[in-house]
């Protein structure tokens, strides 16, 4: 039965630096089961349908561009209170600002280049989950 579930993606920035397999350890020994994962690379249009709620704000355009740059990692994570964790996990969204042993804080190189997306609610890692992935896709 399916506990409480998250959305992540290892960003372009991190999956050109090669820390793919180090981010993945860190989840799993967070107490994640990865139920879905793909390498996959975004095209300008379906990194804006992603982002569309930043659609107004002045850096939507740089964001879309650099998150359609090159490969990232989409996953699905699965433990309970993901979405919370997750964040403790990953945290802050500005890597100077994040604590020590952070995955931001060991692997994004800037706010804008930040290693990994995570999702901030229940609702939206529903909705993040569901637009990377059909549910053949997702196992648990």
């Amino acid at each position: 039965m399916a506990t409480n579930r998250t959305f992540t993606m290892i960003k372009p920035d991190a999956v050109a630096d090669g820390h793919i397999g180090n981010i993945l350890k860190d989840i799993i020994a967070g107490g994640f089961k990865i139920v879905a994962m793909k390498y996959t690379k975004l095209s300008p249009e379906k990194a804006g349908e992603f982002y569309a709620v930043h659609a107004e704000r002045p850096f939507y355009g740089e964001l879309c561009e650099f998150m359609s740059s090159g490969p990232i990692v989409a996953a699905i994570l699965e433990k309970d209170n993901a979405v919370a964790d997750f964040r403790t996990l990953i945290g802050a969204t500005n890597p100077a600002q994040a604590a020590e042993g952070t995955i931001r804080k060991k692997y994004a190189k800037s706010i804008g280049e930040n290693a990994v997306h995570g999702s901030d609610s229940d609702e939206n890692a529903a909705i993040e989950s569901a637009f990377h992935f059909a549910g053949t896709e997702i196992f648990s």
